[in-house]
């Protein structure tokens, strides 16, 4: 399944972004989609995950308290609400489809960078 991340951008540290992630090949709601993010020379970090129910949701303490993951059925679109961002949250950011957090077994997307300066 093809993803298309969007919303990356440079920002200073304390701002804010939203990240979206879509797609026209499934319905999302069915589905458990996570983020990730890469920084070069690393391996992939997991972010944060919804489950289908569009209630349930996750997030690596980095990020906890600071992004909120939600979904828009009727988008078909997941995002990322990213806020307080810091210098060390630079990384491109990607969304995953597979059956656990961060697995992109069954897709992914190429990719959002997001870059935060001091």
């Amino acid at each position: 399944v093809q993803l298309v991340e969007s919303g990356g951008a440079e920002v200073q540290a304390g701002g804010s972004l939203t990240l979206s992630c879509t797609t026209s090949e499934i319905t999302v709601k069915s589905y458990y989609l996570s983020w990730v993010r890469q920084t070069p020379g690393y391996a992939s970090d997991w972010v944060s995950s919804i489950y289908s129910d569009g209630q349930t949701t996750a997030y690596a303490d980095p990020v906890k308290g600071r992004f909120t993951i939600s979904r828009d059925s009727a988008k078909n679109t997941v995002y990322l609400q990213m806020n307080s961002l810091k210098p060390e949250d630079t990384a491109l950011y990607s969304c995953t489809l597979g059956p656990i957090r961060g697995s992109s077994l069954w897709g992914r997307g190429q990719g959002t960078q997001v870059t935060v300066s001091e």
